[in-house]
């Protein structure tokens, strides 16, 4: 019972401050604007982490590599809290948990393309134009022109974009509708 109690706490506080983490990186990455209710969360949450980070951390080409080793670090040790707490702290030698941090730091990302993904559809349908929409169309733009590269337009409606319910209104023609009459 404590050891579920304990395994859920971990996960659940952990994986909140890795995805938060996630999301500054990409945001920095992808030039997503942080002055928007979004970024000033993210940025309140793990400024005290990531600052003092930076001095030892530097980043390269624009990217801030501080934020992601972060990332890696909060995740190796939420992944060694749960192996100690299931009491299998000698199986968990440190050559395999960094290797399964990398690889549950890839699904978490991946994980957290999908939430994003599913956050712009849901508000397309609800709310189209709202607040946070410039920050998922930055944090999802890349992904969606690796498929616009192969998937074009069919008949004026973009499958790859989350608006793509939407017809194009400038290349419809009215006169080309069947009349009523």
């Amino acid at each position: 019972m404590i050891t579920q109690i304990g395994t859920l706490l971990v996960e659940s506080l952990f994986s909140f401050f890795i995805y938060l983490l996630l999301l500054r990186f990409y945001m920095q990455a992808f030039r997503t604007p942080f002055r928007n209710p979004i970024g000033e969360f993210v940025v309140t949450l793990t400024n005290w982490a990531v600052r003092p980070v930076r001095r030892f951390v530097p980043g390269v080409r624009g990217i801030d590599l501080s934020t992601l080793v972060l990332a890696w670090l909060f995740e190796a040790a939420k992944l060694w809290l749960l192996f100690s707490l299931r009491a299998a702290v000698l199986a968990m030698a440190p050559g395999p948990l960094v290797t399964v941090a990398v690889v549950e730091l890839l699904r978490d990302s991946l994980y957290l393309l999908i939430g994003v993904i599913f956050i712009q559809v849901i508000l397309s349908w609800v709310s189209p134009y709202n607040a946070v929409d410039g920050v998922l169309n930055a944090l999802t733009r890349p992904f969606y022109r690796l498929f616009q590269r192969f998937i074009p337009p069919i008949g004026n409606i973009d499958l790859t974009d989350r608006k793509s319910t939407r017809l194009n209104s400038s290349h419809t023609d009215i006169s080309r509708m069947p009349s009523s009459a």
